[in-house]
């Protein structure tokens, strides 16, 4: 059996690896502080491969640098002995919530996250602090050893946030707020699914060098906009100089090419629709050709007027929108029609722009086949009755042919980077909503209108979706989430991530805030949705209440001991397995969520506790996972859950007294499950 690592993995070694397999000359090893033998690469070595056009030193380029931004990017990969532990108490709906709220500082999160959400997560909003000289709560001055810091420059609140001060008068005062974001968009960029997107909100103090940033981390191609949002409904009377009345919202996507989905259509866009012939659906005019007429020859016809008899063709350069043997059932709905040879070539190759000679032979034209007389009747009789074919005749059926373009086929408008606080709301919006939520009091200064996050949720993620907002604040995204869900049937997740800020108004920290505020929502949510069920007319579908739940999860200490002892009967390859490693204070249900990132599976998952052969297990996702922390696991036990064929397997040391216990285990799985991985913490 293989030991679960208690440390993130070393991103780092990971990608030296990754040049071993193409360069494997230019990796060497060496040893770390603590004596350990490590790789590391020769860039000598690694220069020669590529060739003398490598660019290094003082040579002129472009590029993006600050003092502190090689410690920074260094930090996104180094390796945390880091957990998340549940919180139940804290949580609403434990047991069948699928969203998630975590307590602690957002980069150690993302560093634990890492490896079970790459690539899952479709939408990341962030709202990060703006420089604005102010504190702002973040260990992240990597030019000193964090006890130097915090020695010389650091504050503690009573939750172990340490708040930053990086005032104007700073010489570091645009470098330290970079070295803060920096590796947290690292890392969120791995997490990003391949059809995701990030937005952040910025005002001008750093847009430009948040822009430069996520140009290198996310790469120049995939910047998909700059989004103007109006904060205000007015400027302030004793602004000085240009008053500020909006902020920027970067978008950049995980590969290039993303396009935002289409916002709904608006009252205008569909005010020129209409039913003129009674039809049941309603409808506007359209072109029935398109271009292309050179390379869709086969669709550059001429076409038999059921009034006048008169042949026609597409436009110049165009070709008909319909293929022929559908434009021929629909134009049957007239008068009797056929396919027939004319010999046009000539016609139709003035319509193609080419010589007669360039033109295909043998596309037929559709005619009539039945005397114009006869097909004038029948047509005109068609028109009176209303309710008229996909393609019509203008004029009173005299005219030219068009096509009905009706409104459930029509799209919705297109997204454009200038969002006007009518549509998407204000700061005074959003202070009101949340003073409205907490009974006249508004424990956060700066909430977003959740009509903005409503927004970006319709433009770029789908119902099903992984939300990540790793800068949570007040829980405006949490909120938006639930009401979307709410509003079209959905099922998106939330994962929210929040320091344990030092607050006012009574709430401790943030994180009370921000979990309280999604009670309150989830409940009024709930409540307007009963409210509406309950004037539903006879037969109609009443609305499902959407998850309204979260589970908390605090970033902790690794619930495994760095150091522990063993039995002293045993020799030295067996002291890691029979060890009771787990620290004190440390719950089954802890070490659980330590060892599902080594599984990749998700801290959402659901979770039922089960007993197997007389011991206490853990059965995550209906049986991917059954993990037994429980002493003295016997035959009965290890049988029990070998029968359960899981995917995985999970022990602690302390579960077996004796090698020949763990070598039981061994076979009991071989035979009634060989398949199961077993890993051991």
């Amino acid at each position: 059996m293989d030991k679960i690592s208690r440390e993130t993995p070393d991103l780092t070694q990971e990608n030296i690896a990754k040049i071993a397999a193409l360069f494997p000359d230019v990796v060497t090893e060496t040893k770390d502080a603590d004596g350990n033998v490590i790789l590391a690469v020769d860039f000598d070595a690694l220069r020669d491969d590529l060739s003398g056009e490598v660019v290094d030193g003082p040579r002129e380029r472009y590029q993006f640098t600050w003092p502190g931004k090689r410690e920074a990017k260094l930090e996104a990969r180094r390796p945390i002995k880091k957990t998340m532990r549940p919180c139940p108490e804290k949580s609403k709906d434990w047991d069948t919530t699928e969203n998630l709220y975590i307590e602690g500082d957002n980069l150690e999160a993302l560093k634990i996250m890492r490896e079970t959400y790459a690539g899952k997560i479709k939408l990341i909003y962030i709202d990060p602090p703006y420089n604005t000289g102010h504190d702002f709560v973040y260990d992240d001055d990597f030019s000193k050893a964090r006890a130097e810091y915090d020695a010389q420059n650091g504050d503690y609140n009573e939750e172990g946030g340490r708040l930053v001060a990086n005032p104007e008068s700073n010489g570091r005062f645009h470098s330290d707020w970079c070295s803060m974001v920096y590796p947290r968009l690292i890392l969120a960029r791995d997490i990003l699914s391949e059809d995701g997107a990030i937005f952040i909100s910025i005002d001008d103090n750093e847009s430009k060098n948040l822009r430069a940033i996520c140009d290198e981390v996310f790469g120049a191609s995939c910047f998909v906009g700059d989004v103007i949002w109006q904060k205000t409904y007015s400027p302030r009377n004793d602004s000085k100089g240009i008053p500020t009345v909006a902020e920027h919202i970067l978008v950049y996507c995980r590969v290039s090419g993303w396009i935002p989905q289409r916002l709904p259509r608006t009252e205008a866009m569909n005010a020129g629709y209409g039913s003129p012939d009674g039809d049941s659906l309603l409808w506007s005019s359209d072109n029935p050709a398109a271009p292309g007429a050179v390379t869709h020859q086969g669709m550059v016809y001429g076409i038999q007027h059921p009034f006048t008899g008169k042949i026609f063709y597409p436009p110049t350069s165009s070709c008909w929108r319909v293929g022929q043997p559908g434009l021929l059932d629909i134009l049957c709905q007239w008068a009797p029609y056929e396919l027939r040879d004319l010999h046009d070539e000539e016609e139709r190759a003035k319509v193609c722009g080419i010589s007669p000679k360039e033109v295909r032979p043998g596309v037929k034209a559709i005619v009539l086949s039945v005397p114009i007389e006869e097909a004038a009747k029948i047509a005109r009789k068609r028109y009176e009755e209303g309710s008229w074919p996909l393609m019509y005749f203008t004029g009173g059926g005299t005219g030219g042919m068009r096509r009905k373009r009706y409104l459930d086929e029509s799209q919705g408008r297109v997204c454009d980077n200038l969002w006007l606080h009518e549509e998407v709301g204000h700061t005074d919006e959003a202070k009101k909503g949340l003073k409205k939520l907490f009974e006249g009091s508004a424990p956060f200064d700066t909430p977003k209108p959740v009509r903005l996050l409503d927004r970006i949720l319709t433009i770029a993620c789908d119902k099903d979706s992984l939300v990540l907002d790793f800068f949570s604040g007040s829980a405006t995204t949490a909120e938006a989430v639930m009401r979307k869900n709410a509003e079209d049937g959905g099922n998106r997740r939330f994962i929210l991530v929040q320091l344990p800020e030092e607050t006012s108004g009574g709430w401790g920290n943030l994180c009370n805030v921000g979990e309280e505020r999604i009670r309150r929502a989830g409940e009024k949510i709930r409540a307007e949705g009963d409210e509406a069920n309950e004037q539903l007319e006879l037969g109609a579908e009443p609305k499902p209440v959407p998850d309204i739940g979260f589970r908390v999860l605090r970033v902790d200490e690794s619930c495994l001991k760095d150091e522990y002892a063993a039995p002293d009967q045993y020799d030295q390859a067996q002291l890691d397995l029979f060890a009771d490693n787990a620290a004190e204070g440390a719950v089954p249900l802890d070490l659980l969520f330590q060892v599902l990132p080594a599984f990749r599976i998700e801290y959402s998952a659901k979770i039922a506790e089960r007993e197997l052969g007389g011991k206490a297990c853990f059965d995550v996702n209906d049986g991917q996972l059954i993990a037994c922390f429980d002493d003295d696991v016997d035959t009965e036990a290890l049988e029990a859950i070998a029968k359960e064929r899981p995917l995985y397997a999970v022990f602690r040391d302390a579960c077996f007294s004796s090698d020949a216990a763990v070598a039981n285990l061994e076979e009991l799985f071989k035979t009634f499950s060989p398949d199961t991985i077993r890993k051991v913490i």
